[in-house]
């Protein structure tokens, strides 16, 4: 085999890892030594991203795209199922609250609201200043803000195979934004919510006060014997991970031998939501180890949550890194007047729906909730956990889990969605009936979160 830098294969992924740290590094040593860096809340991993997607744009350094995509894909799948795999701790919380139904509605809802108020845009501007535009383009919104790259840059696709021309790219355009959207107006929230002293969570627990306690568990195994107990837990996370491939692709074959029509639009949903199966898979394991731990058929715990919170902050600050630097500013040529009114549109109107229903749904920890969710709903789950962990870094809050448990519930109350997306392009009365068919869903949605009032606080 061939080692030298010949064999690009062999290191492409750890040139492209190293390139990471370097700009991780020296983003931690700007914020360290730079107040206005640090008194501005902007997280190390968003500050690395930008530094690097600087570097890529000035051709300092090459990046990688593709591997920088992978990574995004991977590293969301791993940090949840860390997160999943973590102890639960005793604490007080809602007992039926059914807050994964109302997150999920939540989720969807929030889709709609992005697609009504692109649809209105879209329609209106087609009517008026840019007579023949593509009236459905306003759907693209909530792929690219909802939904992220991924289904922005398919949806984009369908629509520019329908007559949408640079469909795709202004999918793609939607989705940078939306993400720089979660980055950067997050981060200006939250100094907002710092200063009107909102953010009692920000100030994390000082290392003077940490005990043995908080580092690990009674009647774990020992820290390091013939193997390290950091070794067990990432060995823990990659099984699971393993076992969710081999799920995912168990349940894509068998829909693919039902329907194949079906298989064309679950499959891909399924394989782009693959850290919801990863963390269904890492708390079945969880629940396992605990029924064997009870059944006296293991004798210690295997789980420490410190080294699981460690991991999965790993994973998560490559993600963010990787995810900024894979922007591609040429997808926001064209179309510039629309994609402008969308963008900043979506970003506020995003933030309006979710301030007030927020307060429905999580009213114990209102801002966690609110600003996950918004970090989630005009980026990806990633940018909504990467603003989560500046206000409760070792999530204490149940708002992280929310993004998992309400995506899933998600995956089946936005079926209509689906269908919604495929009406709108037909024709231009199909395009009127969808904004009233979205605008009655989110409708009904509403309502069902109300209807699944809070209750009361237990042990």
């Amino acid at each position: 085999m061939d080692y030298s830098a010949t064999n690009i294969q062999l290191w492409s992924f750890v040139i492209q890892m190293g390139i990471i740290a370097v700009c991780i590094m020296f983003a931690n040593l700007l914020r360290n030594n730079i107040p206005a860096i640090k008194k501005s809340l902007m997280p190390v991993a968003v500050i690395a991203g930008f530094f690097m997607l600087f570097l890529k744009l000035l051709n300092i350094v090459k990046i990688d795209v593709n591997i920088m995509e992978e990574l995004v894909y991977h590293c969301i799948a791993l940090g949840f199922i860390a997160m999943s795999l973590r102890v639960p701790v005793e604490k007080t919380e809602r007992k039926g609250d059914r807050v994964g139904l109302k997150s999920g509605a939540l989720i969807v809802g929030t889709y709609l609201v992005q697609a009504v108020f692109g649809l209105i845009v879209t329609i209106l501007l087609s009517y008026t200043i840019k007579p023949g535009f593509f009236k459905a383009a306003g759907v693209l919104l909530c792929m690219g803000y909802g939904q992220g790259p991924g289904q922005a840059n398919n949806i984009g696709g369908t629509y520019e195979a329908l007559g949408f021309v640079g469909g795709r790219s202004f999918g793609l355009a939607l989705a940078a934004a939306g993400y720089l959207c979660a980055c950067i107006v997050g981060v200006i929230i939250l100094n907002m919510l710092r200063k009107r002293g909102k953010l009692s969570c920000l100030n994390s627990k000082a290392d003077d006060d940490l005990t043995v306690g908080f580092f690990q568990d009674k009647n774990e195994i020992p820290v390091s014997d013939s193997i390290d107990k950091l070794s067990i837990q990432i060995c823990m996370v990659l099984v699971v991970y393993l076992v969710t491939y081999l799920a995912t692709r168990v349940i894509t074959a068998g829909i693919g031998a039902l329907s194949e029509g079906l298989a064309d639009t679950l499959n891909t949903l399924l394989w782009g939501f693959n850290f919801i199966i990863g963390a269904g898979v890492a708390m079945l394991t969880r629940s396992v180890l605990e029924w064997g731990k009870k059944k006296k058929l293991i004798v210690r715990q295997y789980q420490n949550n410190y080294l699981l919170n460690r991991i999965s902050g790993f994973f998560f600050d490559i993600m963010i890194v990787a995810g900024i630097a894979s922007i591609n500013p040429e997808d926001l040529s064209g179309q510039w007047f629309p994609f402008a009114i969308l963008a900043i549109g979506g970003g506020i109107f995003t933030w309006i729906w979710l301030a007030y229903i927020c307060k429905k749904i999580y009213a114990d920890y209102y801002y966690e909730g609110l600003i996950s969710m918004y970090g989630m709903m005009t980026g990806t789950i990633g940018s909504g956990i990467l603003l989560l962990r500046e206000i409760d870094p070792q999530f204490n809050t149940p708002a992280a889990n929310n993004l998992v448990s309400g995506s899933s519930f998600a995956i089946i109350l936005g079926i209509p969605m689906l269908i919604l997306v495929g009406l709108a392009p037909k024709s231009t009365t199909l395009c009127f009936v969808t904004l009233l068919l979205a605008a009655l869903y989110w409708l009904l949605l509403f309502l069902l979160i109300l209807k699944l009032k809070n209750k009361k606080i237990k042990k």
